[in-house]
């Protein structure tokens, strides 16, 4: 059978990863931990009470697919704007047509707003007031941190939901049932797709469900029809239409790799952490991901032993992203040899879990009162601010206490003995002489 012979052409005429977007909860694919039954995003949407939100998550994940699900599953309408292309007049219209429909007909209106991130601060402060008066249920929908990217103003208004990329089972079910979906997949077509085709698609395709979708379907589409009629897409076709080769070793030696290359990292054996690192990159995986264990093992077991590892090891990343491979793979070296060599700490991460422990179990917010916001409250605040201390005025440093009194006698950070925490120590002492 034609792959297009089908009665709706415009339909079938759609990629593949836009026919198979689940319409409804129960089809939706991954972040249990926020459409979970009985969880707060699932039982708001049961109940047509889904306020403003921001939905923040690498791309693939189902982001926007959710936002379709939100305005299938209630009685309200459903506008969508992007904000690269959307200016401000479009917003205006969309908050103009949500207020005629909210007082003509009653039902409120969600606004879904592709790449929020990307709004000036002239256009989210147009789309503001609507948002606080409820004519309008924002959905912003961002590959970027909204805490870093966007309007305070916005995200303050918002329930911000954290995405995850998918897993590789999520994206492998999710394939299998394209396969058997004769509706909107490709279920009305004759293909075999191998296991290990499969699994390779999922696996590399980095927890991103569109990138799996469109690598299937190219494969489907450019595999010659067999002898028997039927379409039999091989473990080579599926690394040609993800465009990356196979791993050279199955899934538990590559575990045992990156532990070995993380392990070397952290032992300071630049030889063996440079050859797990070419045995992954030239085994087939991505080099990225060698990038960021190289990143997270520059904080967490160089740290302020060498400040300069973590620089150096995030100039490698930029580096690579702009040069590519095979080229990249020199700077990415340099970089793991540094990191190798540097001297070894890790109370910064030490210093970290131990804040954090403190943060949830201890939170404490009474902020000294020199330290608060001095731009509000009343005359008896604004006295208090001036007690604060200004470094500046005393040499760059003069004691005074900066945690909250429950927790003034705190310490996370305690140096060690080495390279450039000595320097910290030396100065720590200096001060306290003054």
């Amino acid at each position: 059978m034609d792959l297009f012979d089908f009665n709706n052409n415009e339909e079938r005429a759609k990629p593949l990863a836009e026919r198979m977007r689940a319409s409804t909860l129960d089809g939706f694919v991954g972040q249990k931990h926020i459409v979970a039954e009985g969880s707060l995003l699932r039982r708001a949407i049961a109940l047509d009470r889904l306020g403003s939100c921001i939905f923040w998550g690498p791309p693939g994940c189902g982001k926007t697919t959710l936002a379709n699900v939100i305005a299938a599953q209630t009685n309200a309408e459903f506008i969508r704007l992007n904000a690269v292309s959307s200016g401000v007049a479009d917003v205006k219209k969309a908050v103009e047509q949500a207020r005629d429909t909210l007082k003509l007909y009653g039902r409120r209106t969600y606004l879904l707003l592709d790449e929020c991130h990307r709004f000036s601060k002239t256009q989210s402060d147009s789309l503001l007031p609507a948002i606080e008066q409820g004519t309008i249920l924002f959905i912003g929908s961002t590959t970027e941190n909204p805490y870093a990217s966007m309007t305070p103003a916005i995200v303050s208004r918002c329930r911000v939901f954290e995405f995850r990329a998918l897993d590789t089972e999520d994206i492998r079910g999710a394939l299998v049932k394209a396969l058997s979906d004769k509706r909107k997949g490709l279920g009305d077509v004759a293909v075999k797709v191998d296991d290990e085709a499969l699994d390779h698609i999922a696996r590399t395709a980095n927890g991103d469900l569109r990138t799996a979708y469109n690598a299937l379907e190219l494969a489907v589409l450019t595999t010659p029809v067999g002898a028997n009629g039927d379409i039999h897409v091989t473990l080579s076709d599926a690394e040609q239409s993800i465009q990356r080769k196979s791993l050279a070793f199955n899934e538990d030696k590559y575990y045992d790799i990156i532990s070995a290359f993380c392990k070397s990292l952290r032992g300071s054996d630049s030889n063996a952490a440079l050859y797990y690192a070419m045995r992954l990159i030239e085994g087939g995986c991505d080099p990225l991901l060698v990038i960021r264990r190289l990143i997270t093992h520059a904080a967490e077991d160089v740290g302020m032993a060498d400040p300069n590892a973590l620089v150096v090891a995030v100039s490698a990343l930029t580096a690579f992203k702009n040069m590519g491979y095979p080229e990249g793979l020199l700077p990415l070296s340099e970089a793991i040899v540094y990191v190798c060599e540097a001297e070894k700490s890790n109370t910064v991460c030490t210093a970290m879990e131990r804040a954090r422990t403190d943060a949830v179990q201890n939170s404490d917010d009474d902020i000294p009162r020199y330290l608060r916001d001095s731009s509000y409250g009343d005359s008896a605040a604004k006295a208090e601010s001036k007690k604060y201390l200004f470094p500046h005025d005393f040499g760059g440093w003069v004691k005074q206490q900066y945690l909250p009194n429950s927790l003034k006698d705190r310490v996370y950070y305690e140096p060690s003995e080495k390279g450039y925490e000595l320097t910290v120590t030396a100065r720590r002492k200096k001060r306290t002489e003054k």
